[in-house]
């Protein structure tokens, strides 16, 4: 059997099994919540104990606790052929005891003939004696296998029971015991994902949370989110929706307490987190006194935890004692909660109960509404965005009006959104809908479903939607805003038509300039135009000041900045860069997932040409993490996409071609073609830097090709240069011509280094005799065109080449090593090896570091990697588990296997690590 997280508990019982097959007999009773898997570990005994054991199996129920003998009858029906053969006086007191015969059954005389009958089994073979759920066994039979139980030691017989709590007392007191406890968080997603293997990301976690490791809950949750049966992304504070198991084995327990003591459940049920002075306080206004507190404290289902709080021991068990409360005593305890509650909280949380109270009864109020959405307001203010969609949502569903109702509802919408909780943002827009016109919704939500189904859609309709969206809000600047994302809808969708469609409403939209980054109008223009036009003295302007619009923009209008891509197409990736590593480090201390990942997933690009492949790589993974946490496709596309890109320079193959299947599977059908067109071109640089050419030429033509699903303008000029190269090598001299003045028109039109150097790259590839020399050194010489180390070293290396073949070996020897030292420290290993071959060509043994760099990924897991650079930032462990969405726990375990790899002995040594050059100490 596959149990998820039970290794420790099925050696335990793999052990004992052994012993008994040696003569040594023991009882183990596994005790724990219900659905902690308790059951689960009986069936794993009972399968590796079919072959050479004889199981005998019963179970408690509560139907029967009551029928005398009823579990010893079902223990030993199936061997009740051999009591005949028990000496008489204890076959006719087992017989009475089961009904068989009218004999007077003494019980001391029936555990003996219990075990004596299981001692001439073991005759045989072992025999294994399973009670499941021993709480609810009648008593005489829980009282015979107790007699028998302590009685094995030199039997080959194994006994184990089931229970809900600690055997300290009772029949099974001094009896062996094993806690099963909760699953860890990896064992939790295994389990879910084997229930429901289709399940998206969001219900999985949704589930994990929600279940706190109890695998039944797990399994009853999973089938039920997954089949639609409940919301698939509630917000974090809804309660539990429990299977009918679980619900009855905990609403037994509560229903053994009085009703006083139940109704002190019920207040800790209601708001776990009042001190206990408040509970206190709320409880004498329902008339609970100390004896009632003690029943309730001392019924197993609660516990005092840190600052005095009471809180259940399960969420579960908390669960159920709320949801099975009369409505009226829900509204009583809100009641006196809120009237109880004290201190600095005390106005956050009151709102709370009031609503919850009305809730119980079915009433609205909109001075209870206004409180909430206050508070909401205050929540999503200091970044609670998730907190704030909870509170606008119950606050709709409190408010009399149905205008009230439709304006917290879109609200809350976009607090959920921030917060990463797509399918709930995209329910309250409906209900919103529902309540008044998609006009007012689409103004209210500030135009949110189409920035939704840019994240999650379709990219045509995305650019309609908000397109649509950006004529109906009032505000300008929110127009704006829209009106900018529709044109990126466009763009990463390639559609030339739908992008100048939008643009034109867009400049109809905002005819005036006196709005917010209304300046940002002509650089929209230049961004977002495809072909060259004549404004010249615009585009001066736009690179000029560029940098200082980014800067404004960061922590603020993220939704205006330029798509990584077109950024480094434009070269202003450095003001990018800067502008978005604030927007991370602002958006890490809150709860907005959604932006945090849009924000990591455009850095990545940056930080590669910058030569930054080291953090490159742990933002795209990061991100990569973040966005398939929340749903994000794109932004997880996004991710893979530059993964996939160090992978071709790095000679990755298999992962070029993994991600570009992936690719072609899911967004050719939806016509995403920026995602297509990265997938061709890390296919195309694979093959060209692994030497064939005339396959890396046919990817590479496809970003141009009209009408091919890989066809866009900006990855077509980023990739001219490999474009180029790849023709020439094919003996394409004509495409490789075209190339060149694709990148001329380019670099005339935006006056980016990048692409005046390339210019000037491409045509000494084309150009012979003294001509060749003069573009390779202007190619070299361009201002800024250092700054993308990767790029300029392949220019040396082709101005090696060239040197080394007009057999000026000296001078090629210069280029050469400049450029090995690059492709060294970046780890691209193609290239590094061919130009270590173009090194022994012209006479010289290249350099090999008796102690190279070392290699990040065969020091450091992407995990290690990314926990030790946040730790060396003075991260706590707690900080990096939330940012990683991991758990401190497990960011201590990856610290400690990143210390000695490292050779360091403490977090202070992490700060002076160089994680971009062979991590090693700086120092």
């Amino acid at each position: 059997m596959n149990l998820y997280g039970r290794r420790q508990e099925q050696a335990a019982l793999d052990r004992i099994l052994d012993g008994a097959r040696q003569g040594d007999g023991a009882t183990l009773v596994l005790w724990g919540d219900p659905g902690i898997g308790k059951s689960a570990l009986l069936e794993y005994v009972a399968e590796s104990a079919a072959a050479d054991f004889t199981v005998l199996r019963c179970g408690g129920t509560r139907l029967e606790s009551g029928l005398a003998f009823a579990a010893l009858h079902e223990l030993l029906w199936p061997v009740t052929e051999r009591i005949s053969a028990l000496p008489q006086p204890q076959a006719k007191a087992l017989n009475g005891a089961l009904g068989m015969s009218g004999d007077v059954a003494d019980r001391f005389l029936i555990g003996v003939a219990v075990l004596t009958l299981v001692g001439e089994l073991t005759r045989e073979r072992p025999v294994l004696i399973v009670a499941d759920d021993a709480q609810w066994l009648d008593e005489p039979s829980a009282q015979c296998l107790a007699f028998v139980a302590r009685r094995l030691r030199n039997e080959r017989v194994v006994m184990l029971l089931t229970g809900h709590d600690d055997p300290v007392d009772g029949p099974w007191e001094s009896l062996a015991a094993l806690e099963v406890g909760e699953l860890g968080d990896q064992d939790a997603r295994l389990l879910a994902r084997a229930v429901a293997p289709h399940a998206d990301e969001a219900v999985i976690r949704r589930t994990i949370r929600a279940a706190a490791g109890n695998p039944l809950a797990l399994q009853e949750l999973t089938t039920s989110v997954a089949a639609g049966d409940i919301s698939t992304h509630p917000l974090p504070d809804e309660r539990i929706a429990l299977g009918p198991r679980l619900r009855r084995a905990f609403r037994a327990r509560i229903e053994r307490l009085s009703a006083p003591a139940r109704t002190a459940l019920l207040l800790a049920a209601a708001d776990d987190r009042s001190d206990r002075t408040t509970i206190g306080q709320a409880g004498l206004a329902l008339g609970l006194d100390a004896a009632v507190w003690d029943e309730a404290l001392h019924s197993g289902l609660l516990t005092t935890g840190s600052h005095g709080r009471i809180r259940f021991r399960h969420p579960l068990m908390e669960a159920v004692v709320y949801e099975e409360a009369p409505p009226a005593d829900r509204q009583a305890v809100h009641h006196a909660l809120a009237t109880a509650l004290t201190g600095e909280n005390a106005d956050e949380l009151r709102p709370w109960h009031l609503a919850a109270a009305l809730e119980a009864v079915g009433r609205t109020d909109e001075e209870v509404a206004r409180l909430l959405e206050e508070s909401a307001h205050r929540s999503w203010q200091r970044g609670g965005c998730a907190t704030a969609a909870r509170a606008l949502r119950r606050a709709a569903k409190l408010s009399p009006a149905r205008d009230d109702a439709a304006r917290r509802l879109a609200h809350g919408a976009g607090a959920a959104w921030e917060a990463g909780h797509v399918d709930a943002a995209r329910a309250m827009l409906e209900q919103a809908e529902r309540l008044t016109s998609p006009s007012t919704v689409a103004d209210l939500s500030q135009g949110l479903r189409g920035l939704i189904e840019f994240a999650h859609g379709d990219l045509e309709t995305a650019c309609r939607q908000l397109t649509c969206d950006m004529e109906r809000v009032a505000d300008p600047g929110q127009a704006f805003k829209l009106g900018s994302m529709a044109l990126r809808a466009a763009w990463a969708a390639s559609h030339g038509t739908l992008q100048r469609e939008a643009l034109q409403r867009l400049q109809h939209r905002l005819p005036q300039g006196d709005f917010p980054n209304a300046d940002l109008l002509p650089l929209l223009r230049q961004w977002w135009t495809e072909e060259h036009d004549d404004h010249a003295d615009d585009r001066d302007q736009v690179v000029t000041s560029v940098a200082d619009i980014l800067t404004r923009l960061s922590g603020s209008s993220w939704l205006l900045m330029p798509p990584a891509p077109l950024a480094l197409a434009w070269g202003i990736e450095s003001a990018l860069q800067e502008a978005l590593r604030r927007e991370s480090d602002r958006l890490r201390h809150t709860d907005q997932v959604t932006a945090l990942t849009q924000a990591l997933a455009q850095t990545v690009a940056l930080d590669i040409v910058q030569g930054a492949w080291t953090s490159a790589t742990a933002n795209a993974l990061e991100g990569l993490q973040v966005a398939e946490g929340t749903g994000d496709d794109h932004l997880a596309a996004q991710c893979r996409a530059t993964l996939g890109w160090l992978a071709a320079a790095r000679g990755d193959e298999q992962t070029v071609a993994d991600v570009a299947a992936r690719f072609t599977e899911v967004w050719v059908p939806r016509g995403v073609r920026i995602f297509s067109a990265c997938a061709e071109w890390n296919l195309g640089m694979s093959a060209l830097f692994a030497g064939r050419a005339e396959e890396a030429l046919d990817r590479l033509v496809r970003l141009s090709e009209h009408g091919h699903h890989a066809t866009h303008p900006t990855i077509a000029v980023l990739a001219a240069p490999d474009t180029a190269e790849a023709a020439l090598q094919a003996g394409q001299r004509a495409t490789a011509e075209e190339q060149a003045r694709l990148l001329l028109r380019w670099a005339e039109r935006t006056n980016a280094a990048w692409a005046i150097s390339a210019t000037h790259l491409v045509h000494a590839l084309l150009a012979s005799g003294a001509d060749t020399e003069k573009h390779f050194r202007l190619a070299l010489e361009v201002p800024k065109a250092a700054s993308r180390p990767f790029n300029y070293a392949r220019t040396r290396l082709l101005y090696g080449e060239w040197l080394r073949r007009a057999r000026r070996r000296t001078d090629a020897r210069t280029q050469l090593a400049e450029a090995a030292e690059t492709f060294q420290r970046l780890d691209a290993a193609p290239l590094l090896a061919r130009t270590r071959a173009e090194q022994e060509l012209t006479g010289q043994q290249p350099r090999r570091d008796s102690a190279p760099a070392r290699d990040t990924a065969a020091i450091l897991t992407a995990q290690e990697l990314r926990v030790a650079r946040l730790a060396a930032q003075g991260l706590t462990n707690r900080e990096i588990g939330a940012q990683l969405l991991i758990s401190p726990r497990t960011v201590g375990h990856h610290l400690a296997n990143v210390f000695p790899k490292l050779g360091i002995v403490s977090r202070a040594d992490l700060a002076r690590i160089d994680f971009e050059d062979g991590l090693h100490l700086i120092g």
